[in-house]
This record gives structure tokens, sequence and C-alpha cells, in this order.
């Protein structure tokens, strides 16, 4: 967020209010799978004992929709875009997204 700026940007506090089963669906369907979604640097996946190479897009979207570390962040819905994760490629997709 830092390199993009939040200007114009309406923030949600996902810590205190999940993502919505609905824009988590709407990101599933611009991004192609809920495991693109999925933070798989979670510290509570290694806690809870979950490997996710034996889960489903179905149980990856519940787990997400459980617990709020489990969804890459940011998450950035431009447009008809969504934009998830703070990985070069994605920070540069949404500065091109922007002509920032």
């Amino acid at each position: 967020m830092k390199e993009t700026g939040t200007e114009g940007f309406e923030l949600f506090d996902i810590k205190k209010e999940n993502i919505s089963a609905s824009d988590l669906d709407l990101a599933k369907e611009s991004i192609g799978s809920y495991e693109n979604l999925f933070n798989k640097r979670a510290q509570k996946l290694k806690k809870n004992g979950i490997d996710l190479t034996t889960k489903s897009e179905n149980e990856m979207r519940t787990l997400i929709l459980g617990e709020y570390s489990f969804l890459k962040r940011p998450v950035y819905f431009i447009d008809h875009e969504v934009f998830a994760g703070n990985s070069t490629a994605t920070v540069s997709a949404i500065k091109e997204q922007l002509g920032v």
C-alpha cells in the first residue's frame, strides 16, 4: 500500500470485519482461484496443522471466510479487476492499472 497509496480507495480493516462471501467470490472470479487468494505464509496454517495440498477450492474458501489471516493482503478491487498480495509483480500491475 505504501507503493500505491490509499487516496481514492475505501479501506476495510479485515481484522475487525472479515471479507464478505460475495467480495471473496468476486475476487476469486477475477484472480482465478481461492488458492491464489490464500496466504500460504499464515502462521495459523502451521499452528493448526493445515495442509493446503489436501484442501479443495471450497475448503480454502471456507478457511478464508473463517480466518482473516488466511487471505493474502492487501486486496485491491480496481474497476473490474482484483489484485491480492504485495509481490513485486502485483504492485507493478496495480501501479499500471492506476497509471502511477
